[in-house]
């Protein structure tokens, strides 16, 4: 029986090809199947799910109620009074917005087949150890994105409506917020805070080729937590330390989780084994 490898150099051009254009088949087929059945289910994932940070009902709001009236001296966090009403502006926007929605959430959902699928077509060509390097990071990113999604919609997204929507330059100038102002946020902010959390698979990565190394990030740390208090603010541009305090927790969390995956320096390694 003749091996992967052995298989491999037995194919040729077409044949690679071929085999690339099935996967991309396969991948278009799941991202229409999933992106089909979102459109149908638009309406409900809408009112429950992308429009639920517009009411004080929401699972962040009540949290922040709960905690600051546990707290003496910090002002409470009121949810009975916040409401925000979308309007349309635009004749087309609604359905566009229901399209690209149901497209950008197929997107997101099946992206860990789409990668799989992926694999298929790329793992016979690579070692064993390389697959399991692979592997390692497909299973982080994964989790790592997901995980920064839903920071993004349960944490960041409700923070930063909160504030915008009852921020006025004028008492007389009333906030009516447009429906694509809200869609084009609620996507940016999620899909931002998605990436961001990808930091430690990109800090892990560079650190197995040696551009990397765990004394980087001891060495900036201090500079690290101002850009990531900055970072936080634009975020979440409040004058609230509460508030900032959440944005801002699990990005340096972050940061020293990336500092843990990253080995330290042959130096290192040899002063720490010195001392001991």
């Amino acid at each position: 029986m003749t091996s992967m490898s052995e298989q491999l150099q037995e194919m040729s051009f077409w044949d690679h090809l071929d085999a690339l254009r099935s996967v991309l088949v396969k991948m278009a087929v799941v991202l229409v199947v999933m992106a089909v059945v979102l459109f149908m289910l638009m309406p409900r994932i809408f009112d429950g799910i992308i429009m639920a940070p517009c009411d004080g009902n929401f699972v962040l709001y009540r949290l922040f109620s709960r905690i600051t009236a546990a707290i003496p001296g910090v002002p409470t966090f009121s949810t009975s009074d916040f409401h925000v009403d979308l309007i349309n502006i635009q004749l087309a926007s609604q359905f566009f917005i229901h399209m690209s929605t149901s497209f950008y959430l197929a997107l997101v959902l099946s992206f860990p087949i789409i990668m799989y699928l992926l694999w298929t077509f790329v793992s016979p060509a690579l070692y064993q150890h390389e697959k399991h390097s692979v592997k390692t990071a497909f299973f982080l990113g994964n989790i790592m994105f997901f995980l920064g999604v839903a920071v993004g919609y349960f944490v960041v997204f409700p923070v930063t409506l909160r504030f915008l929507a009852d921020y006025h330059v004028s008492s007389i100038v009333p906030n009516q917020i447009s429906l694509d102002s809200y869609m084009d946020t609620f996507m940016m902010l999620i899909f931002v805070m998605g990436l961001i959390f990808e930091l430690p698979l990109l800090s892990w990565l560079l650190g197995n080729v040696g551009v990397l190394r765990r004394e980087f990030f001891s060495h900036y740390r201090r500079h690290a937590i101002v850009v990531l208090l900055i970072l936080a603010a634009f975020i979440t541009p409040t004058g609230d330390p509460f508030t900032l305090t959440i944005v801002f927790l699990p990005i340096y969390v972050l940061y020293e989780f990336s500092s843990w995956l990253v080995p330290a320096s042959k130096d290192a390694d040899e002063t720490a084994d010195d001392e001991q």
